[in-house]
C-alpha cells in the first residue's frame, strides 16, 4: 500500500513539473522579456525625437505584434501621428504639397478615429492645390500669349521683308525702263530776274540817298539787292560818293553780300568823288 502511494505521488510530481515547464515555455514565446521590451520602447522614443518617423512607425508596428496588450502603444501612436502632422505642416509652408499630402495620409492611417485632427491641414493643402493649379494655368496662359506675340512679330517681319522686296523690284523695274527710254533733253536753268537794274540798258544808276540819311539798315537791304544783280548779270560797279571815307564803307558792305552769294565771284569796283551830287552806284553788265 505504501509502495502504491509512493508511486502515485512520484507520478503526480513529474506531471506538475512537466506542466510548469510547458507554461513557462509558452509564456516565453508569447511575451517579450522585460529587458527587450524596455529597449524596444527606448528605441521608439529615440527615433521620434530624432525625427526618424518612418523608423519609428516600423518599430511601433513591431511592438503592436509583440506587446499587443501594452497600454503605452496608444500614447506612442498618437505622438507619432502628431509628429507626422507637424511634418506635413512644415512641408506645406515650404510649398512641397506632395510631402504634405503624404504626411497627412500617415496621420489618417494612425488615427482614423480622429478626423478633426487632420481637417486643418487637409483644408490648407486643398487651398494650396487650387492656388498651384491657378498659378500653373496663369503661367501657361502667359507662355501662350508670349508665343502668340512672338509669332505676330515674326509675321510682321516677314510682311515687311516682302514689302521691301516688292519695292526693290519696282525700283529695279523703273530703273530698267528709264535706262531703255530716250534721254530727256536737259532743262535750261531759269533766267534770273533783275532786282534793280534794267537788263536792256548799257548801265543802270542806283541812288544811295540812304547813305546821306545815315540809314544803315536800309542801306544794307539795298546793297543785298545790288549784290544779287551784280552776281547774276556780272556787273562792274562804280561807287560815287561825296567823301572819300564813304567809299570803304559802301565797298565793304557790298563785297560781303557778293561773297555770301558766290564766294568765287571777283567783284570789280571803282570810285568817284562828287561832293555836290547825291551818292549813287552805276552798274554796268560786262556782256
Amino acid at each position: 500500500m505504501k509502495s502504491f502511494i509512493s508511486r502515485y505521488l512520484l507520478l503526480l510530481l513529474v506531471s506538475l513539473l512537466t506542466s510548469a515547464s510547458f507554461n513557462v515555455a509558452y509564456a516565453a514565446d508569447d511575451e517579450l522579456p522585460v529587458d527587450d521590451l524596455v529597449s524596444a520602447f527606448r528605441n521608439l522614443d529615440q527615433s521620434m525625437s530624432r525625427g526618424q518617423l518612418q523608423q519609428a512607425e516600423s518599430l511601433l508596428a513591431s511592438l503592436r505584434q509583440r506587446a499587443a496588450g501594452d497600454t503605452r502603444l496608444e500614447q506612442y501612436q498618437r505622438q507619432l501621428a502628431e509628429n507626422y502632422l507637424q511634418q506635413g505642416q512644415s512641408a506645406l509652408q515650404s510649398g512641397n504639397l506632395d510631402n504634405a499630402s503624404a504626411a497627412l495620409g500617415k496621420v489618417r492611417a494612425l488615427l482614423p478615429q480622429a478626423p478633426a485632427m487632420t481637417s486643418g491641414l487637409d483644408d490648407a493643402i486643398a487651398k494650396a492645390r487650387v492656388a498651384e493649379l491657378a498659378a500653373a494655368e496663369q503661367t501657361q496662359q502667359a507662355a501662350q500669349q508670349a508665343a502668340a506675340k512672338q509669332a505676330a512679330i515674326k509675321a510682321e517681319q516677314a510682311r515687311q521683308q516682302k514689302l521691301a522686296a516688292e519695292r526693290l523690284a519696282a525700283q529695279n523695274k523703273a530703273a530698267k525702263a528709264l535706262a531703255a527710254s530716250p534721254a530727256a533733253a536737259p532743262v535750261a536753268p531759269a533766267k534770273p530776274q533783275a532786282k534793280l537794274i534794267k537788263t536792256d540798258a548799257a548801265s543802270s544808276t542806283i541812288s544811295l540817298v540812304l547813305l546821306d540819311e545815315q540809314d544803315n539798315d536800309g542801306l544794307r537791304t539795298l546793297l543785298s539787292d545790288v549784290a544779287a544783280d551784280v552776281v547774276n548779270f556780272d556787273c562792274a560797279v562804280l561807287i560815287e560818293v561825296r567823301q572819300a571815307k564813304d567809299f570803304p564803307w559802301v565797298a565793304a558792305l557790298l563785297s560781303a553780300r557778293v561773297k555770301k552769294l558766290n564766294p568765287a565771284y571777283k567783284l570789280q569796283l571803282s570810285q568817284a568823288l562828287n561832293a555836290e551830287q547825291v551818292p549813287q552806284l552805276v552798274l554796268t553788265p560786262k556782256h
